[in-house]
């Protein structure tokens, strides 16, 4: 493990106002997205949406990484380029989802652990050499009646952490997601409270497993009441909710850490992560960033509706997005610029 590089990398990837792009999305997703908008479900009409992403014009200026999917990672431009390499050449480091989704966990009703250690020592040589440098693991925590339990956050985070290792050993950062889940209708001081003993846990579990913590990248949710509470908190409540949460439960030791949508709309995810450096960022002891998925791409996926006529709008609204969560970053976002035009070469 070369932790110097390691350490290079996640300070690229957490650098200037920049964030990252989560399209890694699993195929039954990226088809249940295609056939909300009429788009069909297809390997050609997935790579033309991916191409499309990728030669965003300017789109570096607003990302810094973009976390691929195995069918991604392969796929080529009309011209034959490599997105990997369309995204090198426009300073945006590529990246690579390598767990291989949620299943039910034994024993723990409504709970899920998620798969994909057997073989990933393999897996994660042959992504270092088509050029990813950054991984991605998911793990879901659910809130509801008696859950989570111990075990099922143990579980997650062990796994966790066991990629995070093999990840650093193959030259990786591997980036860290323990997603407590938006569904139900717990109170923001649930979520506070389930987080906090997620966090807890899964540092405890990659120190144990001695993955190097200045080469590793959290991707958490913010702390958020459920999507069915009756009791809505403001973004600025969010904001201090989620902020007092990870510092005292992250470590200052931590690369950076990078934010999912999580199910919040475009407009809330942006002004949360507003929120946060307006009020917190004299407090901060590590970058704090977006890595979001449909709070960037879904507009433009609702513009383009696969038809080759509206990608260069869908690409304007995909930087638009970019540009707004990169204001966000540097706290200098108002709601006032979600009806503005941005220009792109």
């Amino acid at each position: 493990m070369d932790i110097k590089a390691l350490s290079a990398t996640a300070s690229a990837l957490m650098a200037g106002n920049r964030g990252l792009l989560a399209m890694d999305e699993s195929l039954p997703t990226a088809n249940k997205r295609f056939a909300e908008v009429g788009i069909p479900q297809t390997e050609e009409y997935r790579r033309k949406y991916r191409q499309m992403i990728v030669t965003t014009p300017n789109f570096g200026e607003c990302i810094s990484g973009a976390i691929l999917f195995d069918e991604t990672i392969y796929q080529k431009s009309d011209d034959g380029k490599p997105f990997v390499e369309i995204l090198q050449q426009a300073g945006i480091i590529p990246g690579i989802k390598v767990d291989e989704g949620t299943v039910d966990l034994a024993g723990f009703p409504k709970e899920k652990i998620t798969e994909g250690l057997d073989g990933l020592r393999d897996r994660l040589k042959k992504y270092y050499e088509l050029g990813a440098r950054f991984c991605k693991w998911r793990a879901v925590i659910t809130i509801g009646d008696g859950i989570p339990t111990n075990g099922c956050i143990e579980a997650n985070t062990h796994l966790l952490a066991r990629y995070a290792a093999l990840c650093q050993e193959a030259g990786l950062v591997p980036i860290v997601e323990p997603e407590v889940l938006m569904d139900g209708n717990h109170t923001i001081e649930t979520c506070s409270e389930v987080t906090a003993r997620t966090l807890r846990e899964l540092f405890k579990q990659l120190i144990d497993q001695r993955a190097d913590l200045h080469g590793t990248i959290l991707k958490p949710n913010m702390v958020i009441a459920g999507k069915d509470s009756p009791k809505q908190n403001s973004i600025d409540e969010v904001a201090g909710a989620t902020v007092n949460c990870l510092l005292a439960n992250v470590p200052h030791e931590i690369a950076g850490i990078a934010f999912l949508s999580g199910g919040q709309s475009a407009q809330d995810a942006t002004a949360h992560l507003n929120a946060m450096h307006v009020k917190y960022k004299d407090k901060l002891p590590w970058p704090l960033t977006f890595s979001f998925a449909r709070a960037i791409q879904q507009p433009a996926l609702e513009i383009w509706k696969g038809k080759d006529e509206n990608v260069k709008e869908a690409q304007i609204m995909l930087y638009h997005r970019a540009s707004l969560d990169d204001a966000a970053r540097r706290g200098e976002y108002q709601p006032s610029m979600e009806k503005e035009r941005p220009q792109i070469s």
